[in-house]
């Protein structure tokens, strides 16, 4: 099945990546300073090291020093782009091919990637049999396995012949990798994260791209040829990727408070309901579809309301108990948090075109106030103290996440979990396997992702703060800029729409929002 090969290829991407490079720049800081070599710059730039790498890159040069030790290699292992990131040449010695017209960079152990790091070990440090022989062999899995897999999928048999090897190369220079190894052995696919690795391990890109941007004056013909091979080389899960990461490159930032939003119209439920009276409470929360269609859930009718924005072509969905939260799961599927009983809260899939459920998913223990979100076609939703992936087509919990807080507003984006800390004016989010946090000036409520990639965050305070793609900055909007939000706790924004909805649970009043 294409979904569990991806899923192999993600395991193994994952250890790669996450335990071996760190490994391998680990195991390169400590030889070096156990040598009493305090940087990486100054180890480049003893005259073993940049003799040795220089004639991994240059070939038929004698050196005008330590020239016994000179190298013809038949084979130049040191591509172009990895010399350049770490030698500069000195302008004062042109015609002279020798590695003392080289002088160190400045560069970081985090700027080598492991096939780099790789060849400075074997060549250049101290290994003892065992060590050489893992980091051989585990540089050969990277390749043979990722770097030149351009389908970015494992089947089963070559994952079972890979896998007890892969353990006990990284337990060969680490025993104490046992529990990383197995913890990510046992992580859900995460195809953002996996989209990512593929398109950093494929070594065809960095290729590609160091062609395309040194030649200069390529003609049109050549750059359609190269565009081609380019698309060729690239799988089908990069491509997607990196299409989207293009759409969103093209987005300017916002600057962080600016005006985004005006009201453009409100939607009056009351007719539409066949309700004249108070509206409060009955509509605990709303979604826009992708096709710009609105769905509700009626608390207190058991119902799910689809109508468009303007409260036009209206149906209902009977839903057997107390609908609570919702979420798109594709163009024409939602999960409804719902609640029949206080011991019995359950997950619920809907048809909304065909306007039946087509799930039921028993959930012991879900606090159906936390919300609900999507991430990697997966459902998130909460639990005492925690987050729990849920795969909405077989029912399977896929993993629990440890949050050691009550949980509000659980929100999706980029890969990451955000939700906010039910007690204390925190903003958290969940990645790469941590929980980080941000303080804000009041308990978050309810949030959403902005089409850049930042947030607005709703506060108990009533105040809305715009939050940076990073999360490392925020700032209050304005009382002119977020009256749209006044008495509402939700808001939840479209990228495809560029539209927004809030909800007053109060009111039962809703509002579009349209970008300014």
């Amino acid at each position: 099945m294409d979904v569990e090969d991806r899923q192999r290829y993600f395991i193994v991407g994952s250890v790669i990546l996450e335990i071996v490079q760190p490994l391998f720049r680990t195991r390169l800081e400590n030889d070096y300073q156990s040598k009493g070599i305090g940087s990486l710059q100054a180890f480049l730039n003893t005259l073993p090291v940049i003799h040795i790498l220089f004639h991994l890159r240059h070939r038929n040069a004698f050196c005008c020093k330590d020239n016994l030790n000179c190298r013809n290699n038949s084979k130049l292992p040191l591509i172009y782009c990895q010399w350049d990131l770490l030698y500069t040449e000195n302008s004062g010695q042109p015609g002279h091919n020798c590695y003392c017209k080289f002088i160190a960079n400045p560069v970081q152990l985090n700027e080598l990637d492991i096939t780099l790091t790789s060849l400075i070990l074997l060549n250049c440090c101290h290994l003892g049999p065992s060590e050489e022989n893992a980091v051989r062999k585990l540089r050969r899995y990277k390749n043979d396995y990722l770097s030149h897999n351009t389908e970015g999928k494992i089947n089963e048999t070559e994952y079972k012949s890979l896998w007890t090897d892969l353990i006990n190369c990284v337990l060969q220079l680490d025993p104490n990798k046992q529990d990383e190894l197995i913890r990510i052995q046992n992580r859900p696919l995460d195809e953002g994260l996996c989209s990512r690795y593929s398109t950093y391990l494929l070594n065809v890109h960095k290729k590609l791209n160091e062609i395309d941007t040194r030649i200069q004056g390529i003609d049109s013909a050549v750059q359609e040829l190269l565009s081609y091979h380019r698309k060729e080389a690239i799988c089908q899960y990069c491509k997607e990727f990196i299409g989207q990461g293009m759409n969103e490159r093209k987005i300017n930032p916002y600057k962080l408070g600016q005006d985004i939003f005006y009201v453009h119209h409100q939607v009056y439920l009351k007719p539409v309901l066949n309700k004249y009276s108070s509206l409060e409470g009955e509509i605990l929360d709303v979604v826009m579809m992708d096709d710009g269609r609105l769905v509700m859930c009626l608390y207190n009718q058991c119902r799910l309301l689809i109508c468009n924005t303007d409260g036009s072509k209206a149906v209902t969905i009977s839903v057997d108990g107390k609908p609570y939260c919702v979420i798109p799961v594709n163009n024409s599927t939602v999960a409804v948090t719902v609640i029949k009983t206080c011991v019995h809260p359950s997950l619920k899939i809907y048809d909304i075109n065909n306007e039946h459920e087509l799930n039921s998913i028993p959930v012991p223990g879900m606090t159906i106030t936390c919300g609900i979100a999507m991430i990697n076609n997966k459902l998130v939703i909460g639990a005492d103290r925690g987050l729990v992936i849920v795969d909405y087509q077989t029912g399977e919990k896929l993993k629990y996440i440890e949050t050691n807080c009550v949980l509000s507003g659980i929100h999706t984006s980029g890969g990451r979990i955000f939700f906010g800390h039910y007690k204390q004016n925190i903003l958290c989010w969940y990645s790469f396997a941590n929980v980080h946090t941000i303080r804000l000036p009041s308990k978050p409520r309810s949030m959403t992702t902005l089409q850049d990639g930042s947030l607005y965050v709703l506060c108990t305070d009533g105040s809305v703060q715009h939050v940076s793609t990073d999360v490392k900055q925020f700032k209050t909007l304005n009382i002119n800029q977020s009256k749209f939000c006044n008495e509402i706790p939700f808001i939840r924004y479209n990228s495809k729409q560029k539209k927004g909805v809030t909800l007053s649970v109060k009111t039962g009043n809703i509002k579009i929002l349209y970008e300014v």
